[in-house]
């Protein structure tokens, strides 16, 4: 049997993704005088803080702000976005994480720590999990399996005694690479994002349950 569940955040449990690129645009325009079009938006899905950060630097050399100020202001600005969109988390997400409570369960993301907090509290998933990894505590992020190790590590489990639970193909190349049994989540992925290379596809976060969790034990060779 798997001994802990590694959720990715966007994407997988919550999907503010879009709207984390409107508040981005918008104090990127009002605060710097940089103007975010689509494809720097079609950048943030998907994407950790350290690669839009490479990306941003490179397209618009009038940016002043350091990673941690952007990081700042876009999370400031993302309590007024998910206010007015009224923002709730991917249906079936904090029933899924709490059907896993028999595990340890992490949460590893490319956001940084006080986004991912923001989600969790609008989730109501503060306190769910042994240990939580952002893009603060990394050097690399997705595709690496550097997050996912580290969670792992924390938690004191073996990468093969773990379930990672993803939407994109950076997470799955990650996990994958953790050496990990990933299982890709359709519900709240982007329509680019391929899951050929997961264990198992599921449609939605209401089939993650105990027995599936068994059944996956039982085929998973490493």
């Amino acid at each position: 049997m798997f001994a802990a569940v590694c959720f990715d955040l966007d994407g997988t449990l919550i999907d503010s993704e879009s709207l984390t690129a409107e508040a981005m645009a918008r104090v990127f325009w009002r605060d710097q005088g940089v103007a975010l079009d689509e494809a720097d938006r079609a950048q943030i899905v998907g994407h950790s803080w350290a690669a839009i950060d490479v990306h941003l630097r490179a397209k618009h050399p009038a940016l002043t702000w350091s990673r941690a100020q952007m990081i700042a202001a876009t999370a400031a600005e993302r309590e007024r976005v998910f206010a007015e969109a009224n923002l709730a988390g991917i249906p079936g997400a904090a029933a899924a994480v709490a059907r896993c409570a028999g595990l340890k369960r992490a949460l590893v993301t490319g956001s940084s720590r006080v986004e991912a907090i923001q989600a969790l509290r609008l989730l109501d998933l503060v306190a769910a999990f042994d240990a939580v990894v952002t893009a603060d505590d990394v050097a690399t992020s997705k595709p690496s399996p550097e997050g996912y190790l580290k969670a792992l590590h924390e938690m004191r489990i073996k990468p093969s005694a773990a379930i990672v639970v993803e939407d994109s193909e950076p997470g799955i190349a990650a996990g994958r690479a953790a050496g990990c049994f990933v299982v890709a989540v359709r519900a709240g992925a982007h329509p680019s994002h391929r899951h050929d290379a997961a264990h198992i596809q599921l449609t939605s976060l209401d089939d993650l349950t105990p027995e599936a969790l068994r059944q996956w034990a039982g085929q998973w060779t490493i």
